[in-house]
């Protein structure tokens, strides 16, 4: 547990005046200043317990006996990185997040756990907050503010505005997370303006969606207290934001990588950076390990001309002014909690030691901390609640000899649009076709054990396979199952249903990759290493057997997602987004 700054003063002060001694001291440091924008060498920084007594060329008066001095040889030194908006409730437990993200350099994690409570609700909310606490990295969170995307559809579970009251009160709890759903702000949802209000009244930070939104409805949305976005895609969407008066998060992460498109015109423009972070909004495993997580957006921005002590403003400071905390992180100085990055030149940015509240926990590219294994309630590993699959729960029925099917539409991964295909039926049975590209789509709800479930038709994905499965989709999280013929379909769900949850790849009735997750049917409970080498099977065997797309984990992962267009399907049936009907498989 942190201290709080109005209970260290008495000891910072003391050490400050060398009437107490440090704890640590680091000397002769290259200060990365993000206070002034410049680089100050030879400074000595002064620790007492987890935060930071004294800055300045000379810390001798602090020195003690049991004091630890460490000499940085003239190395930089900068604060901890922040991710200012992501969603760790997905793949690996925070734990095992954490532990990259510190070999990245990230100190403070700022999580929107929306798909957890999504299947698990206020008492699963309150769980995965224990499983951030007591780890040698920051995890803050945000109570979701999305659910349900839209109430005549969804099927994800929600917290009320008194659970929502009640959760702000926790201290890692900040505010409420992106509400991207805007027209309920610009429409003035009488449940959403009461949350935002209530959080407003409670003087807590809301962030924001604001994808596809401009003037009056912006206006409007900013003026009902949300600050922040991270969906602005180029320059004019930032420049916009920041005229209005919001923090804009540039986003750099597993989804979409926006830095290329927006830092060289800041640059350009002049434009005040004050306002600007960094963030990943979620990274999968792969990414993580091949780019990093916001040392590599320092990086690629000062590859395309930012300075260094701009970018590192960016990744620190800046995040912690957003969320009200900058007396506390944020920069080097006295007062401050001690997270501090230690690199050997401002190319890699890769550190070479890292220190949380003091501690030492990554140095020379390992985690040198213990960290303590955390129990996950074994309710919380049974949300797949559903029966055993045969060949016959995937059947479309017609009794004409050729039907017209709308299909859903893959223009990419994400974005879908509405199809037709004219497919034959062979005794009452309509079934996919792979000579046209035409598979089969299934949505079942595995959280409430209701047996509700749709079957589509899904067009342009390509992979000559038997079915491809998956528990994890945003923020519905029904059993997508996207399939060729019926018998794998069964085959990939049933391994679905043993697991609890995860992503399967099945053809002729073998399954291919698998990669479990057991927790909530979102996160696995193994390590990084082996969801990163499983999740690394998944993609590869897709791709390798011709699916159109390189990152085809996404497809499942979006079908159910009512916040974009054109076309979903749930287990309630295909929606079309736009018009907020329901569409019928076939004609």
């Amino acid at each position: 547990m942190n201290s709080s700054l109005a209970s260290s003063i008495s000891s910072l002060n003391s050490v400050a005046m060398g009437d107490k001694k440090a704890d640590l001291v680091l000397k002769n440091c290259n200060l990365l200043s993000v206070y002034t924008k410049e680089i100050i060498s030879k400074t000595q920084i002064a620790i007492i317990n987890d935060r930071i007594a004294y800055v300045g060329l000379n810390a001798a008066h602090t020195l003690g006996s049991k004091t630890v001095v460490i000499d940085v040889e003239n190395k930089y030194v900068s604060p901890g990185f922040a991710d200012p908006h992501l969603h760790i409730d997905q793949f690996v437990l925070p734990s095992e997040f954490a532990k990259k993200a510190l070999l990245c350099g990230v100190t403070s994690l700022f999580s929107d756990p929306i798909d957890i409570v999504s299947i698990l609700g206020y008492k699963g909310f309150q769980e995965f907050l224990k499983l951030g606490e007591n780890l040698p990295i920051r995890i803050f969170q945000v109570v979701p503010g999305g659910l349900p995307v839209d109430a005549k559809f969804s099927n994800s579970k929600t917290l009320s505005l008194s659970q929502e009251k009640s959760a702000v009160k926790h201290p890692h709890v900040l505010g409420l997370g992106e509400v991207f759903s805007w027209t309920k702000v610009t429409q003035r949802d009488p449940k959403t303006m009461k949350s935002l209000s209530t959080m407003l009244e409670c003087d807590c930070i809301i962030n924001g969606h604001t994808a596809g939104i401009s003037e009056k409805k912006l206006n409007a949305y900013v003026s009902s207290g949300i600050l922040s976005c991270h969906e602005p895609i180029n320059f004019d969407q930032v420049l916009e934001r920041l005229r209005l008066g919001m923090w804009v998060m540039i986003r750099e992460g597993s989804i979409r990588r926006d830095l290329k498109e927006i830092i060289p015109h800041i640059l350009s423009h002049g434009t005040y950076i004050n306002r600007l972070m960094f963030c990943s909004d979620g990274l999968d495993p792969l990414d993580i390990t091949k780019f990093g997580h916001i040392d590599h957006c320092i990086r690629e921005s000062i590859k395309l001309g930012l300075k260094p002590l701009d970018a590192i403003t960016m990744a620190s400071k800046n995040n912690f002014d957003y969320y009200n905390m900058g007396k506390d992180l944020g920069g080097i100085a006295p007062g401050k909690l001690a997270d501090i990055l230690i690199f050997n030149d401002l190319k890699s940015f890769k550190p070479t030691k890292v220190f949380v509240g003091g501690k030492l926990v990554v140095s020379h590219g390992s985690v040198v901390t213990q960290f303590k294994k955390k129990v996950i309630s074994p309710w919380m590993k049974k949300t797949v609640k559903l029966k055993k699959f045969s060949k016959n729960d995937f059947l479309i029925k017609s009794k004409k000899k050729n039907v017209i099917a709308n299909t859903i539409f893959m223009q990419n991964e994400i974005i879908t649009k509405i199809g037709s295909a004219e497919l034959h039926s062979k005794d009452g049975i309509v079934s996919a076709s792979l000579d046209y590209d035409i598979w089969k789509v299934a949505a079942f709800d595995r959280i409430h054990g209701t047996n509700r479930h749709s079957i589509g038709f899904l067009e342009n994905f390509g992979a000559e396979i038997g079915a491809f499965a998956s528990t994890w989709s945003f923020h519905e999280n029904d059993m997508i199952v996207i399939g060729s013929n019926d018998s794998d379909m069964a085959i990939a769900s049933n391994h679905l249903i043993k697991n609890q949850g995860g992503l399967v790849v099945v053809k002729s009735g073998k399954i291919l990759a698998s990669l479990p997750l057991q927790f909530a049917g979102i996160i696995s409970t193994d390590s990084f290493e082996m969801v990163s080498s499983n999740f690394q099977k998944i993609i590869s065997t897709i791709v390798d057997l011709g699916c159109k797309f390189t990152r085809p984990h996404l497809i499942p992962l979006f079908l159910p997602f009512l916040a974009l267009p054109s076309i979903r399907i749930l287990s309630g049936g295909i929606v079309d987004v736009k018009k907020r009907s329901y569409i019928q498989p076939i004609n």
